[in-house]
């Protein structure tokens, strides 16, 4: 896993290099081992590595081939990549490292765009074409890698972060109405190919794009996901399903234990990261290093969940190291979680995945983590309500959206209110083809938007913050297909994913399947009150806060009048200015989708002056800008959100590590 970068020029001038070198830099977390630059004509690209599949400097990248013409920058793991290169040896190819990045691009050479199909893996990648002077990109199905892009009339620019084509200054920084509504209105989620900036999009994932010399782009969609059975599916039993769920994740745990360095677990207690080590230790794995994170319980709620972990690890034997991190030290290091943050995230195991990732980076420098089964296999509490419900639509917007487009209209002021754009795009994805029940098209949007844009970024985000790979075995591609086409009546069972917690019976001890559902517990982010609500209303009232016109100030005040009394979102940016230092800033948060506290924020990057995101300023002068969405909970539907704002300035050499 790494960072890479680049510029492509339209209007006959060179690339920026100097522009590049600084998008390059900020992602140094992300490819700590090495970093290397490559420029032809009207194209530049670079790239920051993390040594994982070859330690040799063979696979270093930018990674040319001059006999084929081509030239690649890559972001991921490609899990099947020995399989690949015994099929292009027998084409003829001849190879100079022992890597999955060459097999990337003599597979490009062998194939075309058709060679995405042929991976099972998680990427980003672009490739330069000399002969046909164009240019390549493409994301993985489910957007485990990301992908941002620049685009204006002279110049395509692309990274694998938000903040560092940022620091590259040269785009667009205000607010997009469109985003801001969905990240309002959808759980923060902002689907691609949008972001809360007018200047940046996002490739969207399974999806491919061409560009030539003139900037003429062609765009196509290169993988959906089906539901339903296949037709000898039809009638399979349940046992069937349970046999074919543990086959196909034994083959995912097992792939993703490919790498030159040693794989750990990130080992919750739940059913998911058990069953990863359950089939480690079955694949053979020895001397297996499992984390689990923990922290100090508040007003009688336990902050941990170690008694479930400490079981599994103790069955299993794994070299077990249970981190206990004390409640001022969230606070000291949320700012550098929020740093480490692309866009937004509504939930507060943020900072419990970057804390952890500190600790997991000092022992080993790739993890399997069980992210993606709660929307495959059905295990979030509205599911059941969808597909009971007469209006599976409706029933999915009131269990999820945090609020409708009249509630919308009175947080924001009028010019940022223009039509329900987040509702639009749910009734619009509920309507397309290949998922005909309610509950599938349920889960078609929760695995291929929500998951994309909460989940899976949250994990990419904080753990590439310690130069740490996170591989998710649950979205295998081929698990993920298969669940989608394995019937609701056995997922829904027994609090969801039922066939995966049966199937898991052979595995792992009753208590752990049997338990309540968990998550990553932080009683002290949880609460509005106190402190952490002092921090709210200094940075909600403040004269910065009230100046930039986005929410109408009557809400705001009569909100934090009463913070626990009311149902009623609630977000907010707040920009503070000042250079080299820490201007304000923590959060709170706490999620009451239901039964489970949860939430946190985002880091953006931008240049920032009185009149908003700007250009303004020297090189000195990047801010990262947090927009922090905080949510209170009363009762099991009562939510109030809010950002706090704060800021904090980069050194003139770029982003540090936090720990410099």
């Amino acid at each position: 896993m790494c960072g890479l970068a680049g510029e492509f020029r339209f209007d006959g001038q060179l690339p920026e290099l100097d522009a590049l070198a600084r998008i390059s830099g900020q992602m140094i977390n992300r490819g700590p081992d090495a970093a290397g630059m490559w420029a032809n004509g009207p194209v530049a690209l670079a790239h920051r590595r993390l040594k994982i599949m070859d330690l040799a400097e063979a696979s270093g990248q930018p990674m040319v081939d001059t006999q084929l013409g081509l030239t690649l920058v890559f972001n991921g793991a490609i899990y099947n990549y020995p399989a690949l290169r015994d099929e292009l040896e027998i084409l003829g190819y001849q190879f100079f490292s022992e890597g999955d990045t060459e097999v990337v691009l003599k597979a490009y050479h062998a194939w075309g765009e058709q060679m995405l199909e042929r991976l099972n893996g998680m990427f980003a990648l672009a490739i330069w074409e000399r002969d046909s002077q164009q240019l390549f990109l493409a994301r993985d199905r489910l957007g485990i890698k990301p992908l941002y892009l620049s685009h204006t009339p002279e110049r395509l620019r692309f990274a694998s972060s938000l903040p560092a084509l940022l620091r590259g200054g040269d785009l667009d920084t205000s607010l997009n109405p469109v985003a801001l509504n969905h990240y309002l209105s959808f759980h923060a989620v902002v689907p691609a190919p949008l972001t809360l900036l007018n200047g940046v999009t996002k490739l969207m994932p399974g999806h491919w794009m061409r560009i030539d010399a003139r900037g003429n782009q062609q765009q196509q969609c290169w993988w959906t996901l089906a539901y339903g059975p296949h037709e000898d599916e039809r009638d399979l039993p349940f046992a069937d399903w349970q046999e074919r769920v543990l086959d196909s994740l034994r083959s995912a745990v097992k792939r993703r234990n490919l790498a030159a360095v040693d794989v750990g677990v990130l080992l919750s207690g739940g059913v998911d990261s058990s069953l990863l080590v359950a089939l480690l230790d079955e694949a053979g794995a020895r001397d297996l290093k499992t984390f689990t994170i923990g922290f100090a319980d508040v007003g009688g709620e336990a902050g941990n969940e170690f008694p479930y972990s400490d079981l599994i690890a103790e069955h299993y034997g794994t070299d077990h190291h249970q981190l206990m991190i004390p409640e001022q030290e969230i606070l000291a290091h949320l700012p550098d979680a929020l740093a480490a943050m692309s866009e937004p995230m509504v939930s507060h195991d943020c900072i419990a995945f970057y804390l952890l990732s500190r600790e997991v980076a000092k022992h080993c420098r790739v993890v399997q983590s069980g992210q993606g089964a709660d929307e495959i296999f059905a295990g979030y509490h509205w599911y059941p309500t969808v597909a009971e419900a007469s209006d599976p639509l409706a029933a999915y917007q009131q269990a999820f959206m945090d609020q409708d487009f009249a509630d919308y209209r009175r947080m924001v002021q009028p010019q940022w209110v223009q039509q329900d754009y987040a509702g639009d795009f749910i009734r619009e994805h509920f309507a397309r083809p290949g998922a005909d029940s309610g509950l599938d098209k349920a889960l078609r949007l929760d695995a291929t938007v929500m998951l994309v844009d909460d989940p899976v970024k949250r994990v990419d985000n904080m753990t590439m913050a310690w130069g740490l790979e996170a591989r998710v075995p649950f979205l295998d591609h081929q698990l993920v297909e298969l669940a989608a086409r394995i019937p609701g009546r056995f997922k829904l069972p027994n609090d969801g994913k039922y066939v995966l917690k049966e199937a898991a019976r052979s595995l792992l001890p009753a208590a752990v399947i049997d338990r309540p559902k968990g998550y990553f517990p932080v009683p002290g982010l949880k609460y509005l009150q106190g402190e952490t609500l002092d921090w709210v209303r200094d940075s909600l009232t403040g004269s910065n806060a009230r100046q930039r016109g986005l929410f109408n100030p009557a809400y705001v005040d009569r909100l934090l009048q009463d913070p626990a009394a009311h149902i009623t979102p609630l977000a907010f940016i707040t920009l503070l200015l000042r250079e080299r230092r820490l201007v304000s800033g923590r959060m709170l948060y706490s999620q009451a989708a239901g039964l489970v506290g949860g939430g946190l924020a985002l880091i953006l990057m931008a240049r920032v002056s009185s009149s908003g995101f700007t250009d303004a300023g020297g090189p000195a002068d990047w801010l990262l800008i947090g927009l922090i969405f905080g949510l209170g909970l009363v009762g099991t539907t009562l939510m109030l959100y809010s950002i706090v704002g704060w800021a904090q300035a980069l050194r003139r050499a770029g982003h540090h590590h936090p720990s410099e």
